[in-house]
């Protein structure tokens, strides 16, 4: 017996030794420009987009994903909105060649003293890729997807997703959706097993039933590769990542849209045993977290879920690709891409460099090969995760918690006249004492400026409007925001009316 126990234990721990630990990423970098000045976004406009900014934000991303894996960064990134190459040239870009290139530089000179067309005409990708590598993060490929939507009309994209990946690449291949991002699939090749990865950027609003229908077809788009897969083998190892634009609960978080592309149509779903049954072919990572830690992205005092990764039974199975049990989650850190409220550090271009990071917080999971060959075994997870629908209301952000004091913008320090209306200030938080102006809505003077006043507390509103009649001094902190074209200060809190 005792022979027997130790030669299962040297067998366990060669089986250990042959894993492959590898992470997986899905990042959106808001909006990742390249400098050929060319460009259908005004704000990404060379007048307003220059080499600092550029710099700044690369500088930015790298960062973050250098916090992932002591530095060295994950094995497989899947990326959304980097920009679409609005005047590429004859051939596909060589990513080594140009690496090679500019190996005597780093990207701050680059952006630099050295800028000039050449480096003005680098697509998105390869100025991030060289930020990575200035960073000591290297050994991707690169594969990028396509523009045109499914729609017939030939209309292109501005932006695209991509995927960085040290894995071999056995395939890749983009499919056209309706008025959205195309879906990139790429197959890899880990330890000699295949690993299916598809990066997504689903049509924004994902509280708005208009789009949803959109979304709705970018599901079907999605689900019918998927069937195609899984037809050929029912076990096979596949990752989808990226920004759906839809909550992982969509269905119960807005009842009125009876039909949602990520839940009904996907199947996206949170128990997680289900999977290794034939109806039931995705699990969503989202689960693996308690409710009130569900967030990487905010919306009108609350978090939400758009970013994903979610993987197929096949990914708990002892064949190929296994899904490490409880590995999810968010990338917030504080002090870098976290703001001092706690939230994402949306990008803005703040100053002559810009600043800030993104308006979502990166999700991660780690996956490693196992070679026992074994389909007909499943993983023994610990805490399987279900889908518990009484707690999974909107995670409200806790703004009363936080000191709206500290966290006030010092206005006595802003040069007479300055304006405030501009992305340096959105979503920061200042100490209004104004008039308030004779319209229809409440609205307040302020630095000589007007701006709508509002509070996504039903009552407080009310309570404000009632108080507070044209020509009355309020006082209040507010988060300063646009909706609509219009400027407003935020109300996060009944206890900001000071």
């Amino acid at each position: 017996m005792r022979r027997i126990f130790v030669a299962a234990g040297l067998l366990a721990l060669v089986l250990t030794l042959r894993a492959r630990p590898f992470m997986v990423v899905a990042y959106n970098v808001e909006n990742l420009f390249d400098l050929d000045g060319v460009s259908a976004y005004e704000d990404y406009q060379p007048a307003k987009y220059t080499p600092a900014h550029a710099l700044t934000k690369l500088q930015n991303i790298a960062k973050v994903v250098a916090q992932f894996e002591g530095g060295r960064g994950p094995d497989v990134l899947l990326w959304c909105e980097l920009e679409v190459d609005a005047t590429p040239g004859n051939t596909p870009p060589d990513y080594d060649a140009i690496l090679a290139r500019y190996s005597g530089l780093k990207l701050t000179e680059m952006l630099g003293a050295k800028f000039g067309p050449a480096i003005a005409d680098l697509p998105s990708e390869a100025l991030l890729l060289k930020a990575l590598a200035d960073a000591g993060i290297t050994g991707y490929r690169v594969v990028i997807g396509e523009n045109v939507t499914a729609d017939g009309s030939g209309r292109k994209q501005e932006i695209k997703c991509a995927v960085f990946t040290r894995f071999p690449v056995r395939l890749a291949r983009s499919h056209p959706t309706l008025d959205a991002r195309a879906i990139l699939e790429v197959q890899l090749e880990v330890d000699g097993a295949l690993l299916h990865v598809f990066a997504n950027h689903w049509k924004s609003g994902a509280s708005d039933g208009e789009t949803e229908r959109i979304r709705i077809a970018n599901a079907r788009t999605l689900r019918t590769r998927l069937d195609e897969i899984l037809r050929a083998d029912p076990n096979a190892d596949i990752v989808l990542g990226g920004d759906f634009n839809s909550q992982y609960n969509q269905k119960r978080r807005y009842p009125a849209m009876k039909t949602t592309g990520i839940n009904d149509i996907l199947g996206s779903q949170g128990n997680e045993l289900a999977v290794r049954g034939p109806a039931r072919t995705l699990h969503n990572l989202w689960f693996e977290l308690p409710p009130a830690e569900r967030g990487s992205d905010t919306y009108r005092g609350e978090w939400g879920t758009l970013m994903h990764l979610i993987v197929t039974r096949g990914l708990y199975d002892f064949r190929g690709v296994q899904y490490v049990d409880n590995s999810f989650a968010v990338a917030r850190v504080p002090g870098l891409n976290a703001d001092a409220k706690g939230l994402p550090f949306r990008w803005s271009f703040d100053g002559p460099s810009g600043a800030g990071f993104s308006d979502h917080f990166p999700v991660a999971a780690r996956f490693i090969t196992v070679p026992d060959g074994r389909p007909d075994r499943y993983l023994a997870v610990k805490n399987a995760s279900i889908e518990r629908p009484e707690a999974e209301a909107p995670v409200k952000i806790e703004y009363a918690t936080l000191d709206p004091v500290k966290l006030a913008v010092a206005t006595a320090g802003l040069p007479k006249g300055a304006s405030i209306r501009s992305e340096a200030y959105k979503g920061k938080i200042f100490h209004v004492v104004g008039r308030v102006t004779d319209d229809n809505r409440l609205a307040v003077e302020f630095m000589g400026e007007t701006f709508d006043v509002w509070s996504f507390d039903e009552s407080l509103r009310q309570k404000l409007r009632a108080e507070y009649q044209a020509g009355a001094t309020i006082r209040f902190y507010g988060e300063l925001g646009q909706y609509r074209g219009r400027w407003q200060f935020v109300i996060q809190d009944p206890d900001w009316v000071k």
